[in-house]
């Protein structure tokens, strides 16, 4: 599995794998993660990624005791298929995150 960064200046956790960046863009609003969106390009699906994007973001919440609010769809439908990876943590679902989940 790729390494994934936290790049704070382009609030987002990424991982580049053969010149093709995958990401999830986030902001952090006081004591919330806002999960905005998973991008992972058509070379790179199939690999775990976008998993592996969203697990980042849930370790950072966790190591920094933030409120998750999640509008990204993928990040609410990893989210909610994988519950023993937030126990403890605080959700906040936005109604953006059903669009298509």
């Amino acid at each position: 599995m790729p390494q994934i960064v936290d790049n704070e200046r382009k609030s987002r956790f990424e991982t580049t794998v053969d010149g093709h960046v995958a990401e999830l863009t986030y902001r952090r609003r006081g004591t919330r993660l806002v999960l905005i969106h998973t991008g992972v390009p058509d070379e790179l699906e199939g690999q775990g990624i976008g998993s592996a994007l969203v697990a980042a973001a849930v370790a950072d919440a966790r190591g920094r005791d933030l409120r998750l609010v999640v509008q990204c769809p993928f990040a609410a439908e990893w989210l909610r298929r994988h519950p023993d990876a937030v126990d403890g943590l605080e959700i906040e679902w936005d109604e953006r995150s059903d669009d298509g989940a």
